[in-house]
């Protein structure tokens, strides 16, 4: 199986303290993640760094120049107590012809719906998403995404730290495959708690990070 999975868009990095995660993540590799923009509403802000190629990592949190959003913040960011690899996204040729596939060997990702952010030179980014409680909670199955026309994220010169190897862990590894078959993802699993972790190249070495 391939170390890195096929159609990785992102990595999801979820953070209940945002500036000090990425302090962490530049003390501990020596790259600097930049900003990436606020998703009005939603209560986040991100940065972002590349993988390589058309891949990259976002670190989420919450964002304080917006009020308080009113429902929960994404990727179950209230309930962190640390920074913690949340999730990871695909980006097929046909997200809604991914998604009936999905559905149609069994695993619902969720509705699509849209989303926008403006990067902080002013760009205005759009993309479509899988989304809604029919996903499955641990995070390891990843969602779908579709960037369409809308520059992708990596074309805005991003800091690189390669990605390396990207790998998960479940208690019953055998219930998360036939899932991850279903959206046409292969990701290396393992038997152990709920988890996923990620080894990026870095001027410091090699750093791994939960």
């Amino acid at each position: 199986m391939n170390a890195i999975p096929v159609r990785l868009d992102h990595l999801v990095l979820a953070t209940p303290e945002l500036a000090a995660t990425v302090a962490d993540f530049t003390e501990r590799t020596g790259i600097a993640p930049v900003a990436g923009g606020a998703h009005v509403g939603l209560g986040t802000r991100n940065y972002l760094v590349s993988l390589g190629g058309s891949r990259y990592l976002e670190i989420i949190g919450p964002d304080p120049e917006q009020p308080a959003p009113s429902g929960p913040r994404p990727f179950g960011i209230e309930g962190l107590a640390t920074a913690r690899t949340v999730t990871w996204a695909i980006s097929p040729p046909d997200l809604d012809a991914a998604v009936a596939a999905a559905r149609a060997r069994g695993y619902d990702p969720g509705p699509v719906r849209a989303m926008s952010r403006r990067r902080p030179d002013g760009t205005l980014l759009e993309w479509r998403l899988t989304d809604g409680a029919t996903a499955h909670p641990s995070g390891l199955v990843p969602f779908l995404i579709d960037w369409s026309s809308s520059p992708h994220p990596t074309t805005s010169g991003l800091p690189v730290a390669p990605l390396l190897e990207l790998t998960a862990t479940a208690p019953v590894p055998d219930e998360i495959r036939p899932l991850l078959s279903a959206v046409g993802a292969e990701l290396a699993l393992a038997e152990g708690p709920v988890g996923l972790s990620f080894t990026v190249n870095t001027p410091r070495g090699a750093v791994t990070f939960g």
